[in-house]
């Protein structure tokens, strides 16, 4: 009897060293699966960890990727690093690092409204490792991986090749640009007060008229209030354009995820 509650003694001893060990490796292999790498500012876009870009192509990329994602809410984040194992990414293939990376900054907008979106992109570069990944967002799906092929082999690697890592990353990044805007935005409907403002300066056109026929106004009169119109008209078109054109006005980072989809190369 004491035998038996010693081996069910034991037994259970086991199964909980077992359970802890389990624990522990879970716990390292969630660690071991956190890139350190911490992410750029939402509008900020580049972290060249690896000094690979210089200072004008640096304004250049900030420039192109800031327009595009207030156009088109299409983050490109480019990312320069020494080597993959800096960053928690030791023997790891650069496709599974640049997909680790892309989730854990949640790079893009997995919807706009109700609708599905997540078209981020991520370039990727590894000095040290001698290679390059472009990561596309899941919204992408496989459409776009020749596209990215062709990017990645004939602006990025070619450059690369030359010994021109930032001529590379520059032209990378406006081939994407190219790429990225091709998707066509949903057509937003106007607001209500762009018709108010147009039906209010035409009827305040019509009765401006009608007025100067009945008293009769000389050709002065008419000159003058015809600059006036004329002078609103600029001011409203103006104002309909500006408000129409507001763009997109969020961050890069907005829990978007990849879809594998993009594109790999070495040098």
């Amino acid at each position: 009897m004491k035998i038996s509650r010693k081996i069910r003694l034991f037994r259970t001893t086991l199964n909980f060293i077992a359970i802890g060990i389990f624990w522990v490796m879970a716990g390292n292999t969630a660690r071991a699966l956190e890139i350190s790498l911490e992410r750029p500012g939402d509008r900020e876009f580049i972290r060249d960890l690896a000094s690979l870009i210089d200072a004008e192509e640096e304004e250049r990329i900030r420039e192109l990727c800031d327009k595009l994602l207030t156009d088109k809410a299409t983050p490109i984040i480019v990312v320069t690093i020494n080597s993959m194992a800096e960053h928690g990414g030791s023997d790891m293939r650069i496709e599974t690092f640049s997909t680790l990376l892309f989730n854990q900054w949640g790079i893009g907008h997995a919807k706009l409204g109700e609708q599905d979106w997540n078209t981020g992109i991520l370039l990727l570069v590894s000095k040290g490792d001698r290679m390059a990944r472009i990561e596309l967002g899941a919204g992408w799906g496989h459409r776009e991986n020749a596209q990215s092929r062709q990017i990645m082999d004939e602006h990025i690697i070619y450059n690369f090749k030359q010994g021109g890592f930032s001529e590379g990353i520059v032209a990378g990044v406006e081939a994407l640009d190219k790429m990225a805007r091709k998707l066509e935005l949903p057509t937003r409907p106007r607001p209500w007060w762009h018709f108010a403002m147009v039906g209010g300066f035409i009827g305040l056109a019509i009765f401006t008229i009608v007025s100067l026929v009945r008293r009769g106004a000389g050709g002065w009169a008419w000159i003058l209030w015809a600059a006036v119109f004329a002078l609103l008209g600029f001011l409203l078109m103006q104002m309909l354009r500006n408000s129409s054109s507001g763009g997109f006005s969020g961050g890069s980072f907005g829990g978007g995820f990849s879809g594998g989809g993009g594109a790999s190369g070495s040098w």
